[in-house]
């Protein structure tokens, strides 16, 4: 770490207390019958738990149905007696599922070309202990975000791109996500288009943000294109990485009012703003588990 800068532990207020490992994740999809929120309900209440929140949907046009529970458990909770008496009724409603403590939050991969302002907002929720998953290492095809790794204590790894390395690098890729164990990615701003092949191996774990609120500025200084066009709102969407560039599954988006006021370079800024915080939501919600993919959309449960 560079002298004269100050470590970057991850922060913990005096008063707020680890997540205890009483504390689990269940989620469960199924297709939609009668009764099933009720059985994942009542199997619950036999087993003695205790219900933190819970959130459900059922989707008219898929036949689907999606279930959210955060749950506690008393001392002396068998984890391997539940998921055994849960598997028989998952088998029942042909249900996939997982559970998961909460305290074990997944490991995210970050990452990033030259733009910084969404690598800088998800290390600095890291930091704070907000972020929901726990990041590994930052990989980029520039060294300009080096001494950000640094400054939060974080393995930097310089992977360069060119049209006759792209496969060598991906390669790399493949080979960081198993080193550091990683359970996703995000292109926090990574301006490199990922191969058909990586894109399907990293289906429903892999997170890209777009200012895809600008459908029709595609191509260089989409915000200037915005700006000579007149547009009345800019915005962003975080989406899971599919074959097709910037179109698959959105998990979030938000959007901001502009006028005629504003000059290009500050709607750029607005967007960057933007950008920012929805792929941090975008994130947390899929560290949390509450992202569902739903054909080529998605359930959140917020």
């Amino acid at each position: 770490m560079p002298r004269g800068r100050p470590s970057c532990q991850p922060f913990r207020a005096e008063d707020e207390q680890a997540l205890p490992n009483s504390r689990y994740i269940l989620r469960a999809a199924a297709p939609d019958a009668i009764g099933i929120l009720a059985d994942v309900a009542g199997y619950i209440a036999r087993a003695g738990l205790n219900v933190i929140e819970s959130q459900d949907f059922g989707d008219s046009d898929t036949a689907r149905f999606f279930i959210w529970v955060e749950f506690e458990s008393p001392d002396g909770f068998d984890r391997a007696t539940f998921e055994a008496g849960f598997n028989a009724l998952a088998e029942k409603r042909s249900m996939t599922w997982s559970l998961r403590r909460k305290a074990d939050r997944p490991r995210a991969l970050i990452m990033v070309s030259k733009g910084d302002h969404c690598l800088n907002d998800l290390l600095y929720r890291h930091r704070r202990g907000q972020l929901g998953a726990e990041i590994t290492a930052i990989v980029s095809n520039h060294e300009d975000g080096r001494w950000l790794a640094e400054r939060h204590e974080l393995p930097f790894h310089y992977v360069p791109v060119t049209r006759d390395t792209k496969l060598e690098a991906e390669d790399r890729l493949r080979q960081l996500i198993r080193e550091t164990q990683s359970d996703f990615v995000v292109l926090a701003r990574y301006m490199q288009v990922l191969s058909d092949g990586l894109c399907r191996e990293l289906e429903g774990r892999c997170i890209n943000i777009h200012h895809s609120f600008l459908p029709s500025f595609k191509g260089a200084k989409p915000y200037h294109q915005a700006h000579k066009r007149g547009v009345k709102l800019i915005g962003a969407s975080a989406h899971y990485v599919t074959a097709d560039l910037d179109e698959g599954p959105i998990i979030a988006q938000d959007v901001s009012p502009v006028d005629h006021r504003l000059t290009p370079q500050r709607m750029a800024e607005i967007g960057r703003d933007i950008e920012a915080r929805v792929l941090s939501r975008a994130v947390t919600a899929h560290a949390e588990g509450r992202v569902f993919l739903n054909g080529i959309r998605t359930v959140v449960f917020e």
